[in-house]
């Protein structure tokens, strides 16, 4: 095993990996990523079908306010196109499927006052959490010690909307109302600015597409950068005097390390001593979300013809809500629907054919039998992802921010931790791990 030494070694080859070592470098320092996957991007993930198209089975998304990713594809020189949205989405409530246009869909005016009442209560509520401390709002024993879905208990009366501000937050969290603290759902929602950024695409965190695949604005970054691909890092060595990183097939000394991995997994790193307090509890208590991108090609977007964006809002599982995922030229026609949370944890005990099935019934029943045979189908089990272990990212549980929050970007000696869970604004998002690098 050979031994190297560099100023600082980076633990994980994602947006904020890549990120930290690139700022190293324009700062003169050396900098090794040890990268478990055989690629680079972490929760990004660009595959390209045979015969064609490419799809994103992970993180694809930018929009306004994500200023350091908007930066970056400036800077990498990577070209970008607006998600499809021409015509009208679709809402199935019950069985019942109705087109509308914009963000709200027509529901019946009590639970469309309902749902509005409840949103702006949790925006309210949001902006009342210090995004650097949210474990120091005024309320915030109060709120640690909810779940979001007991807010949800007391504040949503209707049975529709119920079910769709379930479906609507579940595809913001990736994990059910039942699991997360209140406080941690309000501070992701003050990060993200509002719920109708955070669920928006015109205008919203939705809105825009790298061409060909957001993996490539990934790889563009590590151009120039000391990579090294397969290489998990097992264990940590550290003391006042440095560190000392033990990958498969390489030991690597430095000054520092930056670890950029989700808490999940940094949880499964020896660290030699051990990490102590709550930084050793955090990374246990700290659970990911669990999502699944399920992608169907066609030979054509048909729905367009039918003057649908391909967007559907549905209270029936396991897909809850769709988009229009073809590439920018038009064809083949992509339709990608998420399935979240505890769906995503059913679904993803299913064989690839079972989730090929399920997926194409969601699609048929919301834009029609010729949806259910695509060409292609693919998806990636993010959960069952050895090297994520969950997708978009890791929650808090009830009394986690309150009782472990102030760990959460604090260094362990020299040991440093990044990660779009240690970000304050657009925590979650690629714009979040790019922004957790600065420290």
């Amino acid at each position: 095993m050979s031994s190297e030494s560099v100023d600082a070694v980076v633990v994980g080859a994602g947006f904020a990996g890549l990120s930290a070592a690139r700022a190293l470098g324009k700062r003169g320092l050396s900098a090794r990523v040890l990268e478990a996957r055989d690629r680079t991007g972490g929760r990004t993930y660009t595959k390209v079908l045979p015969g064609g198209p490419w799809v994103d089975l992970g993180g694809q998304w930018i929009g306004p306010t994500q200023d350091r990713v908007l930066r970056l594809v400036e800077e990498l020189g990577v070209e970008t196109f607006p998600t499809y949205t021409a015509g009208h989405n679709l809402l199935v409530v019950r069985g019942k499927k109705s087109r509308y246009r914009g963000t709200i869909p027509r529901l019946d005016l009590v639970s469309l006052l309902n749902i509005s009442f409840a949103q702006w209560r949790l925006e309210s509520m949001s902006r009342k959490v210090p995004l650097e401390a949210p474990w120091q709002a005024a309320k915030a024993a109060e709120w640690d010690a909810r779940t979001l879905a007991s807010f949800l208990d007391a504040n949503v009366k209707t049975r529709t909307a119920r079910a769709l501000i379930e479906a609507g937050l579940e595809t913001v969290f990736a994990a059910s109302c039942k699991e997360m603290s209140l406080l941690h759902a309000l501070f992701y929602i003050h990060s993200g600015k509002d719920l109708d950024m955070l669920l928006g695409t015109e205008g919203g965190a939705q809105a825009t597409r790298i061409k060909g695949g957001m993996q490539r604005l990934a790889e563009r970054l590590a151009e120039g950068l000391d990579v090294r691909l397969s290489s998990p890092v097992r264990r940590i060595e550290h003391d006042g005097s440095g560190v000392m990183a033990h990958a498969d097939g390489a030991s690597i000394r430095a000054r520092r390390a930056v670890v950029s991995v989700p808490p999940k997994l940094a949880s499964q790193i020896w660290f030699d001593p051990p990490l102590v307090g709550p930084r050793a509890e955090l990374v246990k208590k700290t659970p990911m979300g669990a999502a699944i991108k399920c992608t169907a090609v066609y030979e054509e977007p048909f729905w367009r013809d039918d003057g649908l964006s391909g967007m559907c809002v549905s209270d029936e599982g396991p897909i809850h809500v769709t988009f229009d995922n073809s590439p920018p030229e038009g064809t083949p026609g992509v339709l990608m629907g998420f399935c979240d949370a505890d769906s995503a944890r059913a679904l993803g005990k299913l064989s690839e054919a079972g989730r090929r099935n399920a997926a194409g019934a969601c699609f048929a029943r919301y834009f029609g039998e010729r949806a259910r045979a695509p060409r292609a189908y693919v998806d990636h089990v993010w959960e069952l992802d050895s090297w994520s272990g969950g997708c978009y990212g890791a929650f808090m549980p009830p009394s986690v921010w309150t009782s472990l929050g102030p760990a959460i970007r604090a260094p362990e000696g020299r040991i440093h931790f990044a990660g779009t869970e240690t970000a304050t604004v657009w925590s979650g998002f690629i714009d979040g791990a790019i922004d957790s690098r600065a420290r």
